[in-house]
């Protein structure tokens, strides 16, 4: 989406839509405009998850020291838009995992479901897991067939799949680690917004209805074995490039890259996570921009640590240098 279109029109920076400040805005998604006819779902009923106050505080700090660039806020207002899913693609430390969160809390969608991948990561890792070895154990201690709705627990997209009054935010964090089959794996769950889980779609007529446990450890109630959102998730992929996607899924994505921080940027971010004290520290700050500069692979997460550490020592000049040397390592000296 064009960043004219939205500074101009004022169709994206509407009320109830992505707007990068951290501010919080409870049932901002209900002020939503309607999907597109092709991204429309009808799973149902719909059931609001609680909003439980011990969530908040960490989502909070996340969304007051992140700070989105013009181009990430108009990319975000394009998935939402779309209810398609983001693909972020950056270098470590360009926070790409703290978008999601940061979106979540300003659209007051609930803690972020989180599936992280791996080289070992399916398809059915994120839907759901089937216990039939613990089934089968307790039915044999105990002579009688348990409630085989005890043994399924969904996984973090099969819980943002179920039919919430409010869509959930899930984010699919190192995509790039995956097998090379999971993207094209995703493929139809992606478009359909929905899945089956074999076990209970067997079973019969008076047992339709299934109560499981989701990732979250709540209680979802799942009818004739079938998933199906009533609204797309809030689907935000991360990657950090170091392998192509197939160009099938790129299509079903809105894609997103986040280039490294400016000084400016960075200053903030310090002063955003360590307040104003921190912004004495340009030494260190100079020193990270300079190693980027060079070639070396840092993370804000290594400056960030460097500058607190700065702030917290007593010794001489020469111990805060030679600290701030060896906090300051290049990611790729650890391989």
């Amino acid at each position: 989406m064009a960043r004219g279109a939205r500074r101009g029109a004022g169709q994206v920076a509407e009320p109830g839509i992505y707007r990068g400040d951290g501010e919080r805005r409870p049932g901002a998604w209900d002020r939503m405009p309607p999907p597109p006819p092709w991204r429309e779902f009808h799973g149902g009923p719909g059931e609001m998850f609680p909003h439980t106050d011990s969530n908040l505080p960490a989502g909070g700090r996340r969304a007051h020291t992140y700070r989105p660039t013009p181009e990430a806020v108009d990319a975000v207002n394009a998935a939402l838009i779309l209810r398609r899913p983001l693909l972020v693609t950056g270098r470590p430390g360009t926070g790409k995992s703290t978008l999601a969160h940061h979106i979540a809390y300003e659209l007051d969608l609930g803690p972020v479901l989180t599936w992280p991948i791996t080289s070992r990561s399916t398809l059915t890792d994120g839907l759901y897991r089937y216990d039939a070895i613990g089934r089968l154990h307790d039915a044999n201690m105990a002579g009688a067939r348990p409630d085989i709705g005890r043994y399924v627990r969904l996984g973090p997209l099969g819980t943002a799949l179920l039919p919430w009054a409010r869509p959930r935010a899930l984010l699919i964090d190192e995509f790039d680690k995956s097998d090379i089959d999971l993207p094209n794996d995703l493929l139809h769950v992606f478009e359909e917004g929905q899945f089956e889980i074999p076990q209970l779609a067997r079973l019969p007529d008076d047992q339709r209805e299934v109560a499981v446990m989701t990732d979250d450890r709540r209680r979802a109630v799942v009818v004739d074995g079938s998933v199906r959102c009533a609204a797309f998730p809030v689907v935000v992929v991360t990657s950090n490039g170091e392998r192509s996607l197939p160009p099938a899924f790129l299509r079903r994505c809105i894609q997103l890259v986040l280039p490294e921080p400016s000084i400016d940027q960075l200053r903030m971010i310090v002063t955003a996570h360590l307040g104003r004290g921190a912004d004495e520290q340009d030494d260190v700050l100079d020193q990270f921009v300079h190693r980027r500069g060079a070639g070396d692979t840092l993370a804000t997460d290594q400056l960030l640590n460097a500058v607190f550490l700065a702030m917290s020592q007593r010794g001489t000049t020469d111990d805060r240098r030679r600290l701030t040397q060896h906090l300051l390592r290049s990611l790729e000296d650890y391989g």
